[in-house]
């Protein structure tokens, strides 16, 4: 099997518009969560999100690309893309087209609340049950999850592997590991991967409200709503933002001189097959993924120092993992040090894995291992070590980072200090 490094990092976060930015976010604590700005919020219960600010996508893009038909997800993800492939110093000569491909996970596009409105006012002004609007060729192309992956594709021209993963909160996880998985056989020398995201909608608002998935405690006191893992915890904050990641072959990425920032090491995958929004209470599905992953990177548990953690903020989750890694790591959980991004940024959804992943490049990189924030009430049945409140310095080798999502799937994957030898 061929290695695979990250040479580019880009991002697109609440916490700021570039990867460097985000990264000094996660690692003072910063929370980017405040009031939710993209839709009317009067009378709703929630009225807090972590959403993406001062962003202009055409002061970071060419025109060339391609920017007519980009969602606001899109955007973000383009323009993390862009960030990255400059990180990694890619450009359309790098390699030959059918060398490089795009894997990208986000949610599929949906009618908007206002939409569905005109519709059924159209049908009862006219009496016709049959009545719509159509959308334009426009706005239908919005929905599609693979315009902003051809836009990325196109900053380079790469005509390879081209993958859209809808896998909600675990997407682009499972697209980092499929990315993973091509350069690995052989079916790629470089992938842009990663994925980008925007549920701060009339409908989703109101949809993960009604399901009670998301927190209505602090609209008074946003930068405290999200916390993973403490005892207060009471539902997650929906966020948004873009976060991707050039890999490469390792031999072809030394042979142009690249600068490697962390080594890709294992992917794992499961479904739950339980309830569509909870987390097994046992840590089941969470337990095979993350074994999964670490059984594929050949280091085992012994090895891994941080886990970057899914970390919600809901009652289930927290507890469902924190379960999971008792069992998988046994007597050497008590060791680990865990925490979760989301506490700072919200949950960006489909690209929440992503962010994991660039927290644990940090951490490795910086030898730094970023906090979980608003851990003030202690949990009795959470009792391992998530770094509460404040970063710790600390040597982190080797990272396991996990993202699971309703629908019960669940992705893991180990990413590693760059080592010649191997």
């Amino acid at each position: 099997m061929k290695r695979v490094v990250i040479t580019g990092m880009g991002a697109v976060t609440p916490l700021g518009n570039d990867a460097p930015t985000t990264w000094d976010g996660l690692a003072t604590g910063r929370s980017g969560v405040g009031e939710l700005t993209t839709i009317e919020t009067e009378g709703f219960q929630v009225r807090i999100a972590g959403q993406v600010k001062d962003f202009r996508l055409k002061d970071l893009v060419p025109r060339e690309v391609g920017l007519r038909h980009l969602s606001r997800p899109g955007q973000f993800g383009l323009a993390a893309a862009q960030e990255a492939l400059r990180d990694a110093g890619v450009d359309r000569d790098t390699y030959d087209s059918e060398d490089m491909g795009v894997s990208v996970g986000a949610s599929v596009g949906r009618p908007g609340l206002q939409w569905l409105l005109d519709v059924g006012e159209l049908r009862e002004s006219t009496g016709d049950e049959n009545a719509f609007i159509p959308y334009s060729p426009s706005q239908t192309l919005e929905f599609s999850q693979n315009v902003p992956a051809a836009a990325i594709a196109r900053l380079i021209d790469a005509t390879g592997p081209l993958m859209g993963v809808s896998t909600a909160c675990s997407g682009s996880g499972h697209a980092i590991g499929e990315a993973f998985r091509a350069i690995q056989e052989g079916d790629a020398t470089l992938m842009v991967a990663g994925g980008y995201d925007s549920l701060t909608s009339w409908m989703d608002v109101l949809g993960f409200s009604l399901l009670g998935a998301l927190t209505d405690r602090y609209n008074d006191d946003p930068q405290t709503a999200s916390r993973p893992f403490d005892g207060e915890r009471s539902g997650f904050v929906l966020g948004e933002g873009g976060v991707l990641f050039v890999l490469e072959e390792l031999e072809s990425a030394l042979a142009r001189g690249a600068h490697i920032h962390a080594e890709i090491l294992g992917y794992g995958s499961s479904l739950n097959a339980w309830r569509i929004t909870d987390s097994p209470p046992d840590g089941s599905g969470a337990i095979e993924s993350m074994a999964g992953a670490v059984n594929d990177a050949g280091v085992g548990t012994e090895a891994i120092d941080y886990v970057v953690a899914h970390g919600t903020s809901t009652h289930g989750n927290d507890l469902s993992e924190t379960t999971a890694i008792k069992k998988l790591f046994g007597d050497d959980a008590t060791r680990l040090v865990i925490s979760s991004p989301k506490s700072m940024a919200g949950h960006l959804t489909s690209a929440g894995a992503a962010l994991n992943v660039l927290a644990a490049v940090g951490a490795i990189q910086n030898s730094l291992v970023p906090p979980t924030i608003n851990l003030t009430h202690p949990d009795r049945k959470l009792d391992l070590d998530y770094v509460p409140n404040t970063a710790r310095n600390q040597p982190v080798k080797h990272a396991l980072i996990n993202a699971f999502a309703f629908g019960g799937t669940n992705i893991s994957l180990v990413v590693g200090r760059y080592e010649a030898a191997r």
